[in-house]
């Protein structure tokens, strides 16, 4: 496995940025799923003080002496602002869930020397895989990408 993957999904205290207080959103099914594979998952939210009745932390800084690891899942548009967030709060291991990085963000992220991930779903390396991650992950590896 990439040894940054490793870094990152080997901590077992991940923030994640970019859960929707209606549930149906893709953040909110990786909280759901990190959580089943072990995780203590701190949701950042803004304004929401609660979310599918997980605890929601108003920002970066109140989980900065928590977690070391950050999972983005918002659109790549708003992604710069939680880098920037996150530079603020010393939190280095930043994954990218795909469509939350473009190249403004990458650079943005090698700037600040972040150890990060862009364009692959963390649920393929992040714990048991089962079902369609499992599928992924063994294409992967015969493709050497893993």
């Amino acid at each position: 496995m990439n040894p940054k993957i490793e870094s990152i999904v080997s901590e077992k205290s991940i923030a994640v940025v970019g859960v929707s207080r209606t549930g149906k959103k893709f953040g909110n099914y990786l909280v759901k799923e990190l959580a089943v594979r072990g995780y203590e998952i701190l949701v950042v939210h803004p304004t929401a003080k609660e979310i599918d009745g997980r605890i929601c932390y108003p920002n970066l800084e109140a989980v900065k002496d928590k977690v070391r690891s950050l999972v983005v899942v918002v659109p790549a548009a708003q992604s710069l602002l939680v880098l920037e967030e996150a530079a603020r709060a010393g939190i280095n291991k930043i994954w990218l869930q795909q469509g939350s990085s473009n190249p403004d963000v990458i650079a943005y992220a090698d700037k600040m020397n972040f150890e990060y991930i862009a364009g692959k779903c963390i649920l393929m390396y992040a714990g048991s895989v089962t079902g369609i991650h499992a599928f992924h992950r063994g294409v992967s590896k015969i493709f050497g990408k893993y």
